[in-house]
């Protein structure tokens, strides 16, 4: 595992705190419940220059944007729709070629955000599946992975659609990773984190990496 680990009361309250400290001018977003608690949080918040700030997604699911399944849809229902952001880049109304283009001529990321599921994976990048060993694209297609087998649990999250996603070097490229954990299902997922049992999440790298950890996953 890569970086700083910190348990905290309130995850959104803590992801809120990053976003107003660091000052990101560009800024990924995630998807999930997690994220959801996270943007409805930020939104309330003062003390960040909006009008500066581009938005990217660190993955989408490939669906309307007004559909529920929608990563860009939660983000814009709890943020987005709410604050003057300078730039919206939608992964919907894109593909992986024009989105790894832009956030190639970007060069890097001031904050992105991530979450896990409970097998362990971030962002799109699921078990088994072929994103995981791309070293030379920072955003690519992917499928949610194979069924599950006996013992494990599925990481393709809500609805199988085929996805857009940033690789590990395109997650790399971020000046601050911020993952947000919390809740019961991931306490197994984030034990084998600690324990180096090779997760998916723990083979992010970049810059700096902050894990915010719900304080009940502590013990």
């Amino acid at each position: 595992m890569n970086g700083e680990v910190v348990y905290v009361e309130d995850v959104a309250t803590a992801f809120a705190d990053v976003v107003v400290r660091d000052q990101p001018q560009t800024l990924a977003l995630s998807g999930g419940g997690t994220a959801r608690r996270c943007y409805e949080t930020l939104a309330t918040r003062s003390g960040i220059d909006w009008p500066s700030v581009e938005i990217l997604f660190s993955d989408e699911r490939m669906v309307p944007v007004d559909h529920p399944d929608s990563n860009e849809g939660m983000a814009r229902a709890e943020l987005l729709d709410h604050v003057p952001v300078k730039a919206i880049h939608s992964m919907a109304n894109s593909d992986a070629e024009r989105y790894d283009a832009l956030v190639r001529s970007l060069g890097s990321i001031d904050l992105v955000h991530l979450g896990m599921g409970p097998d362990g994976h971030t962002a799109s990048l699921f078990v088994g599946t072929p994103a995981l060993d791309v070293a030379d694209r920072y955003v690519v297609t992917n499928e949610p992975g194979p069924p599950p087998v006996a013992g494990h649990v599925r990481g393709g999250g809500v609805g199988l659609y085929p996805r857009l996603t940033f690789t590990f070097p395109g997650i790399a490229i971020g000046r601050h990773v911020v993952f947000t954990i919390e809740g019961e299902a991931k306490r197994d997922a984030w034990n084998r984190v600690l324990a180096g049992h090779g997760v998916l999440a723990s083979r992010v790298w970049a810059e700096r990496v902050t894990w915010l950890v719900d304080e009940e996953l502590s013990s």
